[in-house]
């Protein structure tokens, strides 16, 4: 009975563990990848140190103004920068013929989206942890705040948490620079709104209860879609 007991309980737990390490060996495939050619981390930081630089030219404010625009211009160099990496992640699996081969193991392809998931959250937080403190020395603001750091992950983590989804989807189209951000921005509409609100309120220093409901929109949006996406991606990378 106990042999049985063993062998049944070995036999559930057996495909967690294969879809975490198959979610894993995405990751660290994706990461050695780049950090071996540096494409998509190179064209996603001189993106947003050029949008950085340009907001700083054109706005040749005051000082309280500028802590004002402060979340706005963040999280206008995020959304552009993380939608660039999103499509340039899942375009080089196409074109290279990746994809076919991650979808033909014989592993559940929700490891497949978590893992491009997580690699793609891995690059957009190298970026931003580049661009604060770039941001903080150009406008003199400090951004260097644990509240604020953990209002850009929530926000990070729904952004790429659907944008992965909508690249797998996009980038099966030969219009897939165009289509993604067509696609991707309406549905990320609560994510930057809340995001920006709950920023801009932590910089101008409200109240906890002024930005618990921006940060319980992250909360839920986030929850929400990465169950979504997690039933649905299966069908969507279908052929």
């Amino acid at each position: 009975m106990k042999n049985k007991k063993y062998e049944s309980t070995s036999v559930v737990e057996r495909p967690s563990a294969s879809i975490l390490q198959a979610t894993f060996a995405i990751v660290q495939k994706d990461l050695a990848a780049e950090f071996r050619s540096r494409e998509l981390l190179s064209a996603m930081l001189v993106f947003s140190l050029l949008v950085i630089l340009i907001f700083n030219f054109a706005l040749e404010l005051d000082i309280k103004t500028r802590q004002s625009v402060t979340a706005g211009v963040l999280w206008t160099t995020f959304a552009f920068a993380g939608t660039l990496g999103l499509n340039r992640s899942m375009a080089v699996e196409k074109d290279r013929g990746c994809m076919d081969g991650l979808l033909l193991a014989p592993v559940d392809r929700s490891a497949i989206y978590f893992g491009k998931a997580i690699s793609n959250l891995a690059f957009m937080l190298i970026v931003e942890a580049i661009v604060l403190p770039v941001y903080s020395v150009l406008y003199n603001v400090n951004l260097f705040r644990f509240d604020l750091i953990g209002v850009i992950l929530l926000g990070s983590i729904g952004y790429t948490a659907v944008g992965t989804l909508l690249a797998a989807m996009s980038v099966q189209t030969r219009t897939r620079d165009v289509l993604l951000p067509i696609l991707l921005f309406p549905v990320v509409v609560p994510v930057l709104l809340s995001a920006v609100k709950a920023s801009g309120g932590l910089l101008a220093g409200a109240e906890f209860s002024e930005i618990l409901a921006p940060l319980n929109i992250l909360l839920v949006y986030d929850v929400i879609f990465i169950a979504i996406a997690f039933m649905v991606f299966d069908y969507v990378v279908e052929e």
